[in-house]
C-alpha cells in the first residue's frame, strides 16, 4: 500500500474531551474540555487515516485542558444547580450550614510520617470520597523544580459529588509538580499549622456546603489562612465560611471585600453570559455548555479608610451586557479564584490564567521565557520517506530542534487499506524509512516512541483497527451521533500487559538499528492508571495530554469511568510519578471530524498567543508529516514572530 492512499485516508481528530480539558477530556491545560467531552484531556492527532476522540486526537483525546465523561458532565450540571440553589438561599439569609466535627486530638503516627516522609515527592493524602483516611504519600518533583518549594492542595470530597474534588485536586497537583513537591489531602483532614509547613497553599471549593452537606472544613484550617504570611490560594466555593469563622469585619479589615456580601448571580438573580477572561493582556476565552454554568463570584470590595487596596489579577466579561468583574483578586497573602477552571477547557482558555498564578505563590522570582515545541507524528513503516526528509530539511534549514513520533509496527489486521488482505510491516522490513528516521536524527529530530502499533486489535477502535487510527491503550467507539465515546481500558489491561507492549515496541526500535527513545507520547493520549505508571517507568518523560482517574489519590480502587483529561503549559510531575512535558496547542486538522471543527495554523498560533500569558510557558503542537509543508511554515512562523523560541524535548523540562 503506498503511502499517499494510508495517509490520505480520513483527517485526523484533534480534540478529545482533555482538553484539560479531556475534561480538557484536559481535566489541557487540565481542565474538562468542552469541544471534547469532558472527559479526557487528550490532544489532537493522528493520521488521515486516524483520528482520536476529540480534537485533540480525538482519538488523543482532548484536553487543552481537559475533558469529563459523559457521566460526569450530567453531574457538573446537577452540581451547578444545587450550588446556585444553595447560593440564592445563602443571600437570603436562610441557608443553613452545620460546622464541620471537630478533629482528632492528634493525628496518627502513620499519618504524620507519611506526610514528612515523602521529601521532594507529590504526597496526595488522600481518603475514600466520603470518608477521609490516612494520608497516603506519593511523591513527585520535576526536574526543574526548586529546592525546597512545596504545595499543599486541600480540596473537598463530601456530598452527592464530591469525586469532584478530587479530580480538581489531582489537576492542581499536577500543575504544582512545575514547581517542587505536592501533598494533596481532602481539607478535612487539615490539622492546625499545615500552611507554615508548605511555600504556598491552594484550597478547592467544589462542594458547596450548606443544607444537608455540613461544612468539611476544620476551624484550624479558616484560622490558619487568615493568620499565616505563606500564600493561600482560595479557588471556588466556601470563602464566606471563612469570612464568617474569623469574624466577618476581621476579614474585610484584612482583605478589603466581603465574601458574605458577594455572590454568583448578579442582581437578576443570573450568572450572566460570562465568554472572556482578560489576563496579563490576554483575552481568554470561557465557554460553559448551556445549564452547566454555575457562575463566577462577584466579590464585594470595599473602598475607605481601614480598608487594604484589593489587586485584580483577572477581569470577566459578559459577552450580553458589556459588564465586567473580576474573575481573580489579592490581597495580602489571599489570592481569590471566583470559579473552579478545570471544567470545559480549551487551548485558549481562563485555564491559562490559573496555571500562571500559580507562579505568584511557588516561584515568584520567574522571569519571562517564551519557548516552542513541535513534533512529527504518526510515523511508521507505512511512512513515505521522501515525506519525511522534506520535513526534516524545512526544519534543519530553520535551526528548529523537533520531536519524531515513531510507530515501530504498522499493522491493518483486516485489509481496510489492502484490499482485504492483512497487512504488517516492521521497521526492520522498512529499510528506506528507517534510513529516512536516521537522516532525521541527524538533522535535529529527538526519536520519540509513540505506542507499539499504535492500534488495538482486529476490531474498530473506534474507526479501522489499523495503525495511527486507532487507540492502543484504551477502548472507544463512535455514537450515532458522531462522537467518539471512551470505553475504558481493555479487559486484559494489566501492569504486565502494558510492559509487554512497551517491550515489544523497544524491541522493534533494536531490530531497525535504532536508539532506545527517551521519550514516549500515548497513542491519542489515552491509557489506564497503570499503564501510564508503567510508561513511567521505562522513559525519561511523556510527552501529551493525559487522563487521571478518581481514586488515584485516595489510594482506593481506581474508577475508570470517572477521570479527568489534562494539558500542560509547562514540564510537570504528575501523580502518577512521572514527568509530562507539555502539548497544548493541539494539531493542525484541516477538516472537521466526530463534531470537532477544522483546526487551521491562524488557530494554533492563536493558542500560542493566549498561552503568552504564562510567564514561562511553552506553546507545543504537533503535525503530521502527510500534509503538505506550507501549513507547517505558516504555523511556525507565526509562533516565532510572537517572540518563542523552538527548543529540543530534552529543554522542555529546564
Amino acid at each position: 500500500m503506498t503511502v499517499k492512499n494510508s495517509r490520505r485516508r480520513r483527517p485526523h481528530i484533534f480534540r478529545i474531551p482533555f482538553v484539560l480539558a479531556i475534561v480538557a477530556a484536559l481535566l489541557g491545560g487540565v481542565a474538562l474540555s468542552t469541544g471534547y467531552g469532558a472527559e479526557g484531556a487528550v490532544a489532537p492527532g493522528g493520521r488521515p487515516g486516524a483520528r482520536g476522540p476529540g480534537n485533540t486526537k480525538a482519538a488523543d483525546l482532548a484536553a487543552p485542558g481537559m475533558s469529563a465523561s459523559a457521566p460526569r458532565a450530567k453531574d457538573l450540571k446537577a452540581l451547578a444547580s444545587a450550588a446556585l440553589h444553595n447560593d440564592r438561599l445563602r443571600k437570603s439569609r436562610k441557608l443553613v450550614v452545620r460546622p464541620a466535627p471537630k478533629p482528632p486530638a492528634q493525628q496518627s503516627a502513620r499519618q504524620s510520617a507519611q506526610r514528612t516522609g515523602a521529601g521532594g515527592r507529590v504526597t496526595p493524602a488522600v481518603a475514600t470520597r466520603s470518608t477521609p483516611g490516612p494520608a497516603k504519600a506519593v511523591t513527585v518533583r520535576p526536574a526543574a523544580a526548586t529546592a525546597g518549594t512545596s504545595a499543599l492542595v486541600l480540596y473537598d470530597n463530601t456530598g452527592p459529588y464530591g469525586y469532584l474534588g478530587e479530580l480538581y485536586a489531582m489537576a492542581t497537583a499536577n500543575l504544582a509538580g512545575h514547581f517542587g513537591s505536592v501533598t494533596a489531602k481532602p481539607v478535612s483532614q487539615y490539622t492546625a499549622g499545615m500552611t507554615e509547613q508548605y511555600t504556598a497553599t491552594v484550597y478547592l471549593g467544589s462542594t458547596y456546603y450548606g443544607g444537608s452537606v455540613p461544612d468539611a472544613i476544620p476551624a484550624a484550617f479558616y484560622q490558619d489562612a487568615l493568620t499565616t504570611t505563606h500564600p493561600v490560594t482560595w479557588v471556588g466555593d466556601n470563602i464566606w465560611g471563612m469570612a464568617n469563622a474569623v469574624g466577618v469585619t476581621k476579614f474585610e479589615q484584612q482583605y478589603g471585600w466581603d465574601p458574605t456580601s458577594s455572590f454568583y448571580a448578579n442582581a437578576s438573580g443570573s450568572v450572566g453570559n460570562i465568554n472572556q477572561v482578560t489576563y496579563r493582556g490576554q483575552q481568554l476565552t470561557r465557554t460553559i455548555p448551556a445549564g452547566a454554568d454555575g457562575g463566577i463570584l462577584h466579590p464585594d470590595i470595599l473602598t475607605g479608610t481601614g480598608f487594604p487596596q484589593v489587586t485584580q489579577l483577572a477581569q470577566a466579561t459578559d459577552a450580553s451586557t458589556g459588564t465586567t468583574s473580576p474573575w481573580a483578586i489579592r490581597s495580602g497573602n489571599l489570592t481569590y479564584v471566583g470559579e473552579i477552571p478545570f471544567e470545559y477547557v480549551s487551548e485558549q482558555d481562563r485555564i491559562i490564567c490559573f496555571e500562571d498564578l500559580l507562579f505568584d505563590g511557588l516561584a515568584p522570582g520567574t522571569a519571562q521565557r517564551h519557548r516552542a515545541f513541535v513534533r512529527l507524528e504518526d510515523i511508521s513503516p507505512q511512512s513515505d520517506p521522501a515525506q519525511l526528509r522534506t520535513m526534516a530539511d524545512y526544519l534543519y534549514s530553520q535551526k528548529i530542534p523537533y520531536g519524531i513520533l515513531v510507530i515501530p509496527v504498522y499493522t491493518d489486521p483486516n485489509g481496510v487499506y489492502n484490499n482485504g488482505t492483512p497487512q504488517t510491516t516492521t521497521l526492520a522490513q522498512a529499510p528506506q524509512v528507517v534510513s529516512a528516521i536516521q537522516y532525521m536524527l541527524s538533522h535535529g529530530a529527538t526519536l520519540i516512541n509513540h505506542g507499539f502499533t499504535h492500534q488495538y486489535s482486529n476490531v474498530n477502535n473506534p474507526y479501522s483497527g489499523v495503525t495511527g487510527d486507532d487507540f492502543e491503550f484504551f477502548r472507544a467507539h463512535i455514537d450515532s451521533a458522531n462522537n467518539v465515546v471512551m470505553d475504558g481500558p481493555p479487559a486484559e489491561d494489566s501492569t504486565a500487559w502494558a510492559q509487554s507492549r512497551v517491550t515489544s515496541a523497544l524491541a522493534g526500535f533494536a531490530a531497525a538499528g535504532l536508539p532506545r527513545p527517551a521519550f514516549w507520547t500515548t497513542p491519542h493520549y489515552a491509557a489506564s492508571a497503570a499503564d501510564y505508571r508503567v510508561l513511567g517507568q521505562n522513559y525519561t518523560a511523556r510527552l501529551e495530554r493525559s487522563l487521571y482517574f478518581a481514586g488515584t489519590l485516595s489510594g482506593g480502587t481506581v474508577d475508570n469511568s470517572r477521570y479527568i483529561g489534562q494539558f500542560f503549559p509547562y514540564a510537570v510531575k504528575d501523580v502518577y510519578g512521572t514527568t509530562v512535558l507539555p502539548e497544548d496547542l493541539g494539531n493542525y486538522e484541516p477538516q472537521p471530524y466526530n463534531n470537532h471543527p477544522a483546526r487551521l495554523p491562524a488557530d494554533l498560533i492563536a493558542a500560542a498567543k493566549a498561552n503568552l500569558a504564562v510567564r514561562d510557558g511553552v506553546a507545543s503542537f504537533f503535525y503530521h508529516p502527510y500534509y503538505d509543508l506550507a501549513p507547517l511554515q505558516q504555523t511556525i512562523d507565526g509562533i516565532r514572530a510572537l517572540g518563542y523560541t523552538f527548543v529540543s524535548p530534552a529543554d522542555l523540562a529546564q
